[in-house]
């Protein structure tokens, strides 16, 4: 089970749910949680990178949505003048999720998750019936919170897979004992629990296989040495590193390392993968060094819509955050993408719930057909 002090979010479920997340600015020196009683707060918290991380980032969003329209006063003032009509509650929804997906622009699990939702609400408006005085409105609120309910529940359950399968496909062919770098923050903090890079790492350690963890500190937002050093000191993993995000390849030269992991934002048809700004460095220079790495990211993260990495956008974040972490002259111009794009042939496989998309013999990583073969 998840460290209770790396709970990412506290959610109390039934009719008037409450959620509140915790501030990931402020850790490792403080651990603070924020309410979030409408899907304002939530869009805020995303936006801001109070709350990161392309599965927590999607689950937050959906909870504000069940947390607004059962809880918010003024949001259930306006659903009684329509609980009867279907279509206008139906568009209620639809803008609520609209302004939902605005928040970040490159994590495609928020916008599948939407769309997951969207399709939720339209079966269940579809077979509703009235019985013992239930309005429409009541299904499509209880679609609601069963629904994040079960995405809850589902996303640790995908994370321990995830871990499972990143866990074996490093270790085939090894004898004893491995050690992994990664990048950015994928623990109990990027998600609902366990995380999925830093959820391999985990597998790892369960099986006593973890001899060392990397971490690069991933600049200029450092949720490297400020959230995965802080999991990893907290759940007590083996040879546990914090290096700045410079001396990859100086480590990969100079040290032992098995595997790159990594997480992903979207993940293209051709495999080329968006994550956390600095990803692209480190896999060239894993390339350099025969080190394989592994993009360890849920199936909703995979995008058979987006060709090639080439379509995505990538999020640009202002420049006073570079400035302000980097103590440069407040005059300089910066650019401060938050994300890069690795291409496929730097990647060794990517782990999902259902598996591993490897490669073909000539290099390249089919995702429509993995998609098709696994999708119910």
């Amino acid at each position: 089970m998840t460290n209770n002090n790396l709970q990412s979010l506290q959610y109390s479920g039934g009719d008037k749910p409450t959620l509140a997340v915790l501030d990931q600015l402020l850790i490792p020196h403080e651990k603070k949680y924020l309410d979030i009683p409408d899907v304002e707060a939530a869009w805020r918290v995303i936006r801001s990178m109070q709350i990161r991380g392309a599965p927590l980032i999607a689950i937050v969003a959906l909870l504000g949505l069940a947390v607004d329209i059962t809880s918010n006063p003024k949001v259930v003032a306006e659903l009684d003048k329509i609980s009867t009509d279907g279509d206008a509650l139906m568009k209620f929804m639809d803008a609520k999720l609209d302004y939902l997906s605005t928040s970040r622009p490159t994590a495609v699990n928020l916008f599948n998750a939407i769309a997951e939702l969207r399709g939720v609400l339209k079966e269940a408006k579809d077979k509703f019936t009235s019985s013992n005085g239930t309005t429409i409105r009541d299904c499509l609120c209880k679609a609601v919170l069963n629904h994040t309910q079960f995405m809850l529940e589902r996303d640790v359950q995908d994370n321990r897979n995830i871990g499972k399968f990143g866990a074996e496909a490093i270790l085939k062919g090894k004898e004893g004992k491995v050690t992994i770098m990664t990048i950015c923050n994928t623990g109990s903090l990027a998600t609902a629990g366990y995380g999925t890079a830093l959820g391999v790492a985990r597998a790892l350690q369960e099986m006593d296989r973890l001899k060392g963890i990397v971490a690069l500190e991933t600049r200029p937002y450092n949720q490297g040495s400020r959230l995965t050093a802080f999991e990893i000191v907290e759940e007590k993993m083996p040879g546990g590193l914090l290096i700045c995000d410079s001396a990859a390849g100086a480590m990969m030269r100079t040290r032992k390392i098995d595997a790159v992991v990594v997480g992903a934002d979207r993940v293209c048809a051709n495999g080329d993968t968006a994550n956390k700004i600095g990803t692209y460095n480190v896999s060239v220079v894993a390339a350099a060094h025969g080190v394989p790495v592994y993009v360890a990211s849920p199936f909703t993260t995979l995008d058979v819509d987006m060709k090639d990495g080439d379509g995505i956008t990538i999020e640009e974040r202002h420049k006073d955050e570079l400035i302000s972490s980097a103590k440069a002259p407040p005059s300089i111009d910066c650019w401060n993408p938050a994300f890069d794009v690795t291409p496929a042939k730097f990647i060794a496989g990517i782990v999902t719930e259902k598996g591993v998309i490897a490669p073909a013999a000539d290099g390249t990583i089919d995702v429509p057909a993995f998609v098709a073969k696994h999708s119910s």
